[in-house]
C-alpha cells in the first residue's frame, strides 16, 4: 500500500490525540507534535503503532515563530512526504476587552493564526511538490462564528483562521489540496477541564443536546474530511456544537 502521512499538531491529548488515532486506523502514518506534554505524545504514538502504523514525535513551539514551525518540515523530512495536516494546536486567553493586555492578544494570534499559516504553508509546499494533492483541516471553534464573551483575542483569532481556511481553499484547489475547518463547541478535553467521563446526559443543560461533546465526535469528522469520501468538500467550516449555535446561551445582557 502506498504510504500516506498525516501530521496532527498538539496530538498529545484531547481532540488532536483522537484525530491521530482515527487517522492511523484509516491507514495513515502519523506525525505527532507536542508542546509541553511529551508523555501524552508518547501515549499517542503507542496507540498509533498498535494499529500497525508508523509514528514520529517532535516538540512544536508555535509561540516562537517563524523558527518553531520548522518542526513540521522536520516531520516531513523524516517520513519523506505529507498528505494531511491537521492544525489543532491553539492558545486561549480570557479577559474583558477593556482589560486585555496586548501581550496576551498577540500570543493568541501568534499561535492560533500565524502558527497555522506557517505550518500550512510548509505542508502545502510539500504537497504541491509531490503533485498528488492533499488535505488540510484547521480546528477552529464554534467561536469562529459567534463571539465568546470576554475572549476577544480568541474570538478574533478563530474568525481569522476561518478566513484563512477559505483563502487557502481557493488558492490550493488547482493543486488538488482541499482545505476545510472543523468548529467544535464544548468538547470534553483538558483545555475545558473535562475528560470523556464528563460526557453525561443533562450535564450541560445550556445547549440543546444537554451534554459536552466527545473528542471522537470531532475527530471522526476530521477523518472523513481526510478520506476519499470528502473529495467534493473544500473551503467549508463544519460546526459540531450540540446545538450551541441555535441557543447561544453565553451572552447575558446587563440588567
Amino acid at each position: 500500500m502506498t504510504q500516506r502521512v498525516a501530521i496532527v499538531t498538539a496530538s498529545d491529548s484531547g481532540i488532536g490525540k483522537k484525530c491521530a488515532e482515527l487517522l492511523a486506523q484509516q491507514g495513515f502514518d502519523i506525525g505527532i507534535t507536542w508542546h509541553s506534554d511529551d508523555e501524552g505524545a508518547k501515549e499517542t504514538a503507542e496507540q498509533v503503532r498498535s494499529f500497525g502504523r508508523k509514528a514520529e514525535l517532535i516538540q512544536l513551539d508555535l509561540g516562537n515563530l517563524p523558527d518553531g514551525a520548522n518542526a513540521i518540515q522536520e516531520l516531513i523530512d523524516r517520513f519523506g512526504r505529507v498528505d494531511v495536516l491537521v492544525n489543532n494546536a491553539g492558545a486561549m486567553s480570557k479577559a474583558a476587552f477593556l482589560d486585555m493586555p496586548f501581550e496576551d492578544w498577540r500570543n493568541v494570534f501568534t499561535v492560533d493564526v500565524d502558527g497555522a499559516f506557517l505550518c500550512s504553508q510548509i505542508a502545502a509546499r510539500a504537497m504541491v511538490k509531490q503533485g498528488e494533492g492533499g488535505r488540510i483541516v484547521n480546528i477552529t471553534s464554534v467561536h469562529e462564528h459567534t463571539p465568546l464573551p470576554e475572549a476577544s483575542a480568541y474570538t478574533a483569532a478563530k474568525h481569522a483562521l476561518g478566513g484563512l481556511t477559505k483563502s487557502m481553499a481557493l488558492e490550493l484547489v488547482n493543486h488538488g489540496i482541499l482545505v476545510n475547518a472543523v468548529a467544535p463547541g464544548a468538547i470534553a478535553t483538558p483545555m475545558n477541564d473535562m475528560d470523556e467521563g464528563d460526557v453525561k446526559p443533562g450535564s450541560l443543560p445550556t445547549v440543546p443536546l444537554a451534554r459536552p461533546g466527545r473528542t471522537e465526535e470531532i475527530a471522526s469528522l476530521v477523518a472523513w474530511l481526510c478520506s476519499e469520501h470528502a473529495a467534493y468538500a473544500t473551503g467549508q467550516s463544519f460546526i459540531v456544537d450540540g446545538g450551541f449555535m441555535l441557543a447561544n446561551p453565553q451572552f447575558k445582557p446587563q440588567e
